[in-house]
């Protein structure tokens, strides 16, 4: 019954949206559309009131990094209908230095969720009514959620017991097993285990 009223929301969604609409998918029993950024908000707000559709709930936006695509991230949206008892996942795909409008005017409830994604990704939301960091630390360098970010960090933080204070300093990797053989997890044991191809041999 729910693929059915899927399948009746994704027809009545390309009908009304039209060229606007660039693709749509329906995966595991959700609907998923793609829209370029300058139709956003006039997607999002027909979602929010059409009477047919009547997607109120903002219920989470985030953003996805690929390294590889031109268009490297996508910012995506999920959104809940009460009334219809459907969700719907709207994408948006954009390029590093190229803004995504803010939605924060049609659901005040992304306001979080959009400084989310900029301080993680370093999207950038125009026309967002306070757009910062949210989450990482005062002057933190990059954004953490990046696929080219590196997994130690740019610095590392500590309290100075002579200074009294927080420290900063660039990141000093002290363990002697940071490059790590994963050939043989257990190299040097007296037992074989399977795939360990450079334990002692009995």
């Amino acid at each position: 019954m729910r693929d059915f009223a899927t399948k009746d929301m994704a027809d009545y969604l390309a009908e009304r949206l039209g060229e606007r609409l660039e693709s749509s998918a329906h995966l595991f029993g959700e609907l998923t559309i793609v829209v370029a950024p300058e139709n956003l908000i006039k997607t999002m707000t027909m979602l929010r009131d059409d009477p047919q559709t009547q997607f109120i709930n903002l219920i989470d936006l985030c953003g996805v990094d690929y390294p590889a695509r031109q268009k490297r991230f996508e910012v995506v949206y999920h959104l809940l209908s009460p009334r219809q008892n459907q969700r719907i996942r709207v994408k948006v795909r954009t390029a590093e230095d190229d803004p995504v409008p803010s939605i924060c005017d049609v659901f005040p409830a992304a306001d979080w969720f959009e400084r989310e994604a900029y301080d993680f990704y370093g999207i950038l939301f125009t026309g967002h009514p306070d757009l910062r960091r949210i989450l990482t630390d005062y002057g933190f360098e990059g954004h953490p959620l990046r696929k080219d970010f590196p997994l130690t960090g740019f610095v590392e933080v500590h309290y100075d017991d002579e200074k009294k204070q927080v420290v900063y300093e660039p990141v000093e990797l002290r363990q002697e097993f940071r490059n790590f053989d994963f050939l043989s997890p257990w190299e040097g044991t007296d037992y074989v285990l399977p795939g360990d191809e450079k334990a002692k041999r009995p």
